[in-house]
């Protein structure tokens, strides 16, 4: 568990912003101490301190708020959620508590200045420049519920645990024969001759009897079956089907196009090299020693020695030059010419013209489709909101799917489909609306039984951001069932073939293997090229070598033989060589090694420290106030 902790009290900003897994959420570290306080007010007692309910309700919020949108969903927070964030927040309030405790009984304190500094150094308080921003600072807390000087007294209080904490771990560190052991361990390597029986390589079998193809079906009906089949009565809202009902005029067209006209027209863009200079008779030099020279470095280095300088305008219209002068006579000019010397606002100018982007004008005709398609999705969306809340009060109110009415815009379907929406006769079920309602609906529907009431669930946004509903009942689930070996026989004799060619090569493994065993060479044993495999890690693949064999190999001594198989085919492998790591030869590797093995102590020593202080901490839950906890909202 504190490994875990520990992480999450590196900084404040992680307390506050970790993600609850709740699939491992339960009462683990609370049932043990929940009791009925009569006549408490307070949520926990921790030795002398008490955990009031404001403080856990805060907590409470942040970690449920954070919870949910992990899940990415809109969706509110089902009573189970409730309950196990509600358990995590006072296990983990219980156990800061504890420690807190002990902080206070050491007299350690972080002072103002300490607070301060480390307030200043977080990441997540910097602005674009580095340095500390104060709204951001605001913004932050704000979001996540804090008042500043809670937020400090959160900081204070975690300086002085980082000191405890610090300290019980600063004097742990592996010993050298500790840190020889697992070295020679992990970095061991192993060398292995082999040889390979590939599956293709296996000698044709003799074509199988019409007795062996049926008891192999027999042997095998969970292959040669249909899968599940659920047959399902589903209604779908999505753009798509309300698209219809959305008129777009050519009035509502005209009017969008004219409220956007900047978006589809654009003015003459240029890009120039300007070079300024003192005076006129510099601004003539330079622009004579610029004609025969095509680099802009090197006519700034000359601008810059005759006491000028250079600027690139980007990409601008007429009216973003700095001076007018410069911006008429600019789009007056032919590219990649260079201009006579012009006087304007800032000085005597030199420049060319290196890009022109042309000005574009789309007329009203030609962004009809893209406009009308525009606001039809504008139009379908509004109408969604509305059919979704009538729809959801007409299935609340048990009106069944057949009996909701025409004019809500719905697409009905029903028809018998698998797991992976594919019909009985093996095409893709026809289910109307975006992609990724597709999939979602087929999950649930998988997910339901008979007779369940239905109920309108939204599906994943589209890629283009739109939002889909459906509802669904399963009528019938059909179970799967066995095809009849006469509409399989080919999907049969083919397996039976497969397990043929696999089982001749197993047994021609395991001899090679069993006489190795016996005392006999790997080549002597097989008339099978041998291969020398490359040295083998415990935790690294090497080229050529079968994953499945690395395990196996570590098994053995010199001499020793395995026997595994692989996608392919079956490899026999004899233990030729163990080379042993050797410290002095990788004194990096040791030394990490070693820092590897402190880090892990100094987690265990701190995992065994705040377990004690946390079961020392006579901790008490007000049962009462805990389900008053789980009852608060976001």
């Amino acid at each position: 568990m504190l490994t875990l902790f520990r992480r999450l009290t590196d900084t404040w900003i992680a307390k506050l912003l970790f993600i609850v897994l709740v699939a491992s959420f339960g009462f683990w570290g609370i049932a043990d101490v929940v009791r009925q306080i009569g006549g408490e007010t307070s949520l926990a007692t921790v030795g002398s301190r008490k955990i009031e309910l404001p403080e856990a309700q805060d907590a409470y919020r942040r970690t449920l708020a954070q919870v949910m949108r992990s899940f990415g969903t809109d969706l509110q927070p089902t009573a189970e959620i409730r309950q196990s964030v509600a358990a995590q927040t006072v296990e983990r309030l219980i156990t800061m508590t504890a420690i807190q405790n002990k902080v206070d009984e050491m007299h350690l304190a972080a002072p103002d200045a300490a607070v301060k500094k480390a307030v200043y150094e977080m990441p997540a308080f910097k602005g674009s420049n580095g340095a500390f921003d104060k709204n951001l600072f605001a913004n932050l807390l704000r979001e996540n519920g804090l008042s500043e000087k809670h937020f400090l007294e959160l900081m204070r209080s975690d300086l002085g645990q980082k000191q405890l904490l610090e300290a019980v771990r600063s004097n742990t560190a592996a010993s050298d024969v500790m840190t020889k052991a697992v070295f020679a361990f992990q970095r061991e390597q192993r060398v292995a001759d082999a040889v390979s029986l590939p599956f293709s390589a296996a000698p044709a079998p003799a074509a199988p009897t019409e007795a062996q193809l049926a008891r192999y079906y027999d042997n095998n009906k969970d292959r040669y079956s249909t899968a599940e089949l659920r047959r399902i009565k589903a209604v779908v809202l999505a753009p798509g089907t309300v698209a219809q009902e959305a008129d777009i005029t050519d009035a509502d067209i005209a009017t969008a196009y004219a409220n956007r006209k900047a978006e589809f027209n654009s003015e003459e863009k240029r890009t120039v090299q300007v070079l300024l200079a003192p005076d006129e008779a510099a601004a003539k030099k330079i622009a004579e020693a610029w004609t025969p020279i095509t680099s802009w470095d090197d006519i700034q280095k000359i601008a810059t020695a005759a006491g000028g300088s250079g600027v690139e305008v980007t990409a601008a219209t007429k009216t973003q030059f700095p001076a007018p002068e410069l911006g008429e006579a600019a789009f007056d000019a032919a590219e990649n010419i260079v201009s006579a010397p012009l006087q304007s606002t800032f000085g005597w100018d030199v420049f060319k013209v290196t890009a022109v982007s042309p000005a574009v004008t789309k007329s009203l005709a030609e962004v009809t489709p893209m406009l009308r398609a525009r606001l039809l999705a504008e139009k379908a969306s509004d109408l969604l909101d509305t059919r979704a809340g009538k729809i959801e009060d007409q299935l609340a109110a048990g009106t069944s799917l057949d009996d909701l009415p025409g004019d809500f815009g719905l697409a009905a379907i029903t028809g018998t489909l698998d797991a992976k929406g594919m019909t009985l006769d093996g095409k893709p079920a026809p289910i109307p609306g975006p992609a990724e309602l597709r999939p979602a609906l087929i999950q649930a529907a998988f997910n339901a039984k008979v007779g369940d009431t239905p109920h309108l669930t939204q599906a994943p946004n589209a890629a283009d951001g739109s939002q889909s509903f459906y509802a669904f009942v399963v009528e019938e689930i059909i179970p799967p069932a066995a095809k009849p070996i006469d509409q399989v026989t080919d999907a049969v004799r083919a397996d039976w073939t497969r397990d043929a060619l696999r089982r001749a090569q197993e047994e021609s493994a395991t001899k090679i293997m069993t006489a190795v065993k016996e005392g006999q060479a790997l080549d002597a044993a097989s008339s099978l090229p041998v291969t020398t495999l490359p040295p083998i890690s415990r935790n690294a693949a090497a080229p050529g070598v079968p994953t499945q064999l690395i395990t196996p190999l570590f098994g053995l001594k010199i001499g020793e033989a395995t026997m595994v198989e692989t996608p392919e085919g079956f490899t026999v492998a004899r233990l030729t060589k163990i080379i042993t790591a050797d410290p002095a030869a990788d004194p990096a590797g040791f030394a990490q090694m070693r820092d590897q093995l402190t880090k892990a102590l100094s987690d265990d020593t701190e995992t065994v420290f705040v377990s004690a202080i946390r079961q020392k901490s006579n901790a008490r839950v007000n049962r009462a106030q805990l389900d008053t906890l789980s009852q608060a909202t976001q």
